[in-house]
């Protein structure tokens, strides 16, 4: 069974950082692109970074500059360096899979991805 378990999240004051991991369970990671998403409350889905199979990365205007994506395939796990955290980037967090072409026309589509985590709570107030 194909599985995501993603971990990090929490409570962090403006300014602080936090790095969220995604580990995979069932599947190899390096033969798909990797995306995460946030969900605030009220708002729909937003796409905030991808990782494609071949190490390609995309980022949303709104993180740019403070969040980075990576992967560790021998680890079978993406991560999300996330750094400078404002209140608006409060939401659940979500990083989803996609095996076909994943560009930076589409990264953003929560439509196309394939598998999802369960999604972590991520807190940004003083």
């Amino acid at each position: 069974q194909l599985q995501f378990v993603e971990s990090g999240g929490g409570l962090v004051q403006p300014g602080g950082s936090l790095r969220f991991s995604c580990a995979a369970s069932g599947f190899t990671l390096d033969s798909y692109g990797i995306g995460w998403f946030r969900q605030a409350p009220w708002k729909e889905r937003e796409g905030v970074s991808c990782i494609t199979s071949d190490g390609r990365t995309y980022y949303a205007d709104s993180i740019k500059g403070r969040f980075t994506i990576s992967r560790d395939n021998a680890k079978n796990t993406v991560y999300l360096q996330m750094n400078s955290l404002k209140p608006e980037d409060t939401a659940v967090y979500y990083c989803a899979s996609r095996i076909a072409g994943i560009w930076s026309y589409n990264f953003r589509n929560a439509g196309l991805y394939d598998y999802w985590g369960q999604g972590t709570q991520v807190t940004v107030s003083s």
